[in-house]
């Protein structure tokens, strides 16, 4: 009689989570399909790496037998960094793909292009790779969180850093004229507030344009003694080699979009790009203080296996693993209800993780009112070889 209940139990349980998954776009019982778009060509494509990574980190959990007994079929695709394309291409991974959720959809102009849609479609976008300050208004937002540190930010944090460094000194800020540009100078201006207008030059670029060397010439005229690059590396990488050319030597800071070794510094030359410095929350693949990471050890094992022969110096490929990571301590954590409405409330209730690849202080901690997997950076310096560390974790009210 007993074993008759039981077994009348277990049936009962397995078809309401059958129905379960069912009712869930995207889910069943042997797989979840997850949506993503990045620009894998044009002119950010070296960002785009951090899709590649994803893509491997999710063919690795799927060799270890998915979760739950589910593996994940990640979909992703590439806008070219092109709004309309990522229109498009939202459309069809919700519309024809059935994705059950968006996860690191990379690029303020595309998340900025798609959110309203995916918004009405009841679809989370779930650590989005934008640090556009909009992103972090919940009310505004409230099926998004978001794995870059805002702009906002990490514009004040280098605010801080440079009226420290160069008390007296002018700023020049070269961005990227969209949102993510805007951002750093709003929190220079909000910063230095009646300051500002005296002690910044700023002057903008389209992501169009062939090279920033015009820029960087007015900029040194300006006098300033610091620059800012506030766009995506293949414009920081002109910048920091135009600035060599010319014979200007500011302190240069790089925003993180822009932070890669491989993607902005090679390109720029290493030994020119001594003395750079850059704000960040992960660890350096190839510094030697982490040789015996057993978290840099394993990421090192993966890519030997998933991805031989890339760039270690590419930090992408690095982001991208540790998004992948966090793709997965979110679905453990909604267990066997993967339901959109589950899937956002987890993603809000993320405590104090610590992923492997991140740098020690730096935690996850997430809210109804807090959308941001990360709110500090710690400050690492470019000595020609590898980086110095040299802050704390950092954030904007940080002294």
């Amino acid at each position: 009689m007993l074993r008759t209940f039981a077994a009348a139990c277990a049936l009962m349980v397995a078809l309401v989570t059958s129905s379960l998954a069912a009712e869930t776009p995207g889910v069943t019982t042997k797989e979840i399909r997850v949506g993503g778009i990045f620009p894998f060509s044009g002119p950010a494509s070296a960002i785009g790496l951090v899709g590649r990574g994803i893509l491997a980190y999710v063919q690795s959990i799927n060799d270890r037998g998915g979760i739950n007994g589910r593996k994940i079929n990640y979909i992703a695709y590439d806008d070219a960094y092109s709004p309309p394309k990522a229109v498009e291409h939202a459309r069809k991974l919700v519309e024809s793909d059935e994705v059950a959720f968006m996860f690191s959809q990379l690029g303020t102009p595309g998340n900025t292009a798609t959110a309203k849609y995916l918004k009405s479609r009841g679809v989370p976008a779930i650590g989005i790779v934008s640090g556009s300050s909009k992103f972090t208004e919940v009310a505004n937002f409230p099926l998004t969180t978001t794995s870059l540190v805002s702009f906002d930010t990490e514009g004040k944090i280098y605010a801080k850093y440079l009226t420290k460094a160069l008390p007296e000194a002018k700023y020049a800020i070269l961005y990227q004229n969209d949102d993510l540009g805007k951002d750093y100078v709003n929190a220079f201006k909000q910063f230095l507030r009646s300051d500002f207008d005296k002690k910044v030059v700023a002057v903008s670029y389209e992501i169009s344009e062939p090279t920033v060397d015009s820029q960087i010439v007015s900029l040194k005229s300006s006098g300033a003694a610091a620059l800012l690059v506030a766009g995506t590396p293949k414009f920081a990488a002109q910048a920091i080699r135009k600035a060599h050319e010319i014979n200007w030597k500011p302190l240069i800071v790089l925003n993180y979009p822009s932070s890669s070794v491989g993607a902005s510094l090679k390109p720029a030359g290493l030994d020119v790009s001594t003395g750079v410095v850059v704000g960040t929350v992960t660890k350096d693949p190839v510094d030697p203080r982490w040789a015996t990471d057993e978290g840099m050890k394993n990421y090192l094992a993966f890519i030997d296996k998933y991805m031989p022969g890339v760039d270690i110096t590419e930090n992408n490929y690095l982001f991208g693993y540790t998004q992948g990571m966090l793709l997965e301590t979110l679905i453990r954590q909604c267990g066997d209800d993967l339901s959109r409405e589950n899937i956002i409330k987890q993603a809000k209730h993320l405590r104090d993780v610590e992923l492997p690849t991140i740098l020690p202080g730096i935690k996850i901690n997430t809210s109804e009112t807090i959308n941001m997997n990360y709110t500090q950076l710690r400050l690492q310096r470019w000595t020609g070889k590898d980086w110095d560390l040299f802050s704390e974790p950092l954030d904007a009210t940080s002294e």
